[in-house]
């Protein structure tokens, strides 16, 4: 299979742009800092921006306290106790400043779990849009944004990855699941840059 990234076809009217958690608890000094986020923000907003109507954020609620969670989540938030709603400052979970102000129009869709088609209205949402393709930005690239795109996947959308608009703590498992999209994915994923995505939207 080709590992060379690019658009199949131009990116239509009806697309969603769908942005992953670009929250401050990522943002800002927490355990969850997700250091080059700042890099790729601008980048985020260029799309959003271009395409505030045709936005939807998500954004990652943490439970008030881990005795509330189950199964192997349990665990996790005692791992995790600090983000914790308990210990996180409410406006935490907020989006950045510079894409808190575009809602509305743009939407804002909330979940427990890194996937957003468990449990939430975007579903939905994007069946009474009529949506058929979503190009996707946002944190974290192997954990909220890959479950994001393998849920799209099984779903049968049109995905459009940016390339310069996600990111991640680890570089390594970044540049992996690039990889994998354009070796494993590559009839149902495609990737390309905020240059080339803005250019391509109809």
């Amino acid at each position: 299979m080709s590992e060379k990234s690019g658009l199949c076809e131009p990116i239509e009217h009806d697309a969603i742009h769908l942005c992953v958690d670009m929250q401050r608890l990522f943002a800002e000094d927490t355990d969850w800092r997700t250091p080059w986020m700042k890099r790729v923000l601008p980048r985020v907003e260029e799309i959003a921006g271009a395409h505030t109507e045709r936005t939807v954020f998500t954004r990652f609620i943490p439970v008030q306290s881990a005795a509330e969670a189950t199964g192997r989540w349990r665990q996790y938030w005692e791992r995790w106790r600090n983000m914790t709603l308990d210990c996180l400052p409410e406006e935490m979970v907020d989006l950045v400043p510079s894409l808190a102000h575009l809602v509305p129009p743009a939407r804002v869709v909330d979940k427990r779990l890194y996937s957003p088609w468990i449990e939430t209205p975007l579903r939905a949402l994007l069946r009474e849009h009529n949506v058929q393709t979503l190009v996707i930005t946002g944190a974290e690239t192997d954990v909220c944004v890959l479950a994001t795109v393998l849920g799209a996947v099984d779903l049968g959308f049109r995905i459009v990855v940016i390339t310069d608009a996600v990111c991640s703590s680890s570089d390594q498992t970044h540049d992996a699941l690039m990889t994998l999209y354009h070796q494993r994915y590559s009839q149902q994923v495609e990737t390309a840059t905020t240059a080339e995505a803005l250019a391509a939207w109809r």
